[in-house]
């Protein structure tokens, strides 16, 4: 088998959204801002950070590789931590709708990253991803509704009725939730879900970053992007036709 056999296509946008968010926090010595709120205050800040980036860019190498085995399920397993140890306490302390959606963003990339498991997971886990996957594309729409305003100036300024882009994308992430929750045309739904964040990538993160080459933010937002563009498209794997 060559290396070229070894690589798993499907998983390269998960991967390397991860990989490029290690970077990011390896050459700033910090975390991915809100998506990964660890507390100022906590001890060793600066080398938990060092540890966390570089174990990012570790798990996007070994997801992107058939041959892992196991350590292709360190992203997951990861994101999963950060739900648990960071934004859950934060939604429960603030149960807004943008607390929310930090749990259901990276919820979303355990989940779809749990389908790298293949044969090697447990029975239960692709009903859970599946769920998970689509409750959190449910608050991705809820969003969009609640943040309405917000979400269109996101628009490119080049592209018209931004207002009306708002409430589309988030009536599209809705549908797509309940389609992979129902099982009807589910694989095409989290394809979909999977083209509409991709296009969100290329028409608004991407332009932002080649403006603004020296923000982390916007380097981070792009490789979220990514990354959650990479666990729809993973998500496929485990849904009916």
């Amino acid at each position: 088998m060559t290396i070229r056999d070894q690589i798993d296509r499907d998983a390269l946008p998960y991967a390397l959204g991860a990989i490029g968010l290690g970077i990011a926090s390896l050459i700033a010595r910090d975390f991915a801002f809100q998506w990964q709120p660890v507390p100022q205050t906590i001890p060793a800040r600066d080398l938990l950070a060092l540890a966390s980036g570089a174990l990012l860019a570790a798990g996007g190498l070994a997801a992107a590789w058939r041959g892992a085995g196991l350590a292709r399920l360190i992203l997951p397993a990861f994101y999963l931590l950060w739900v648990i140890a960071l934004h859950l306490p934060v939604v429960a302390a603030a149960p807004t709708v943008g607390n929310l959606l930090g749990v259901a963003e990276i919820l979303a990339l355990a989940a779809g990253g749990s389908v790298l498991a293949d044969e090697r997971g447990p029975k239960w886990l692709p009903l859970a991803a599946r769920i998970a996957f689509g409750l959190s594309a449910l608050v991705f729409g809820l969003s969009h509704f609640v943040y309405a305003d917000f979400t269109a100036k996101m628009v490119p300024g080049w592209i018209p009725l931004p207002l009306f882009w708002a409430y589309a994308t988030g009536a599209g992430h809705a549908a797509a939730g309940l389609a992979i929750l129902s099982g009807v045309k589910a694989r095409l739904a989290a394809a979909a879900l999977a083209g509409m964040c991709a296009s969100f990538v290329l028409l608004l993160h991407l332009p932002r970053v080649i403006a603004a080459p020296d923000s982390r933010f916007e380097w981070t937002m792009l490789c979220v992007s990514l990354s959650i563009t990479g666990a729809a498209w993973l998500l496929r794997r485990i849904l009916p036709r």
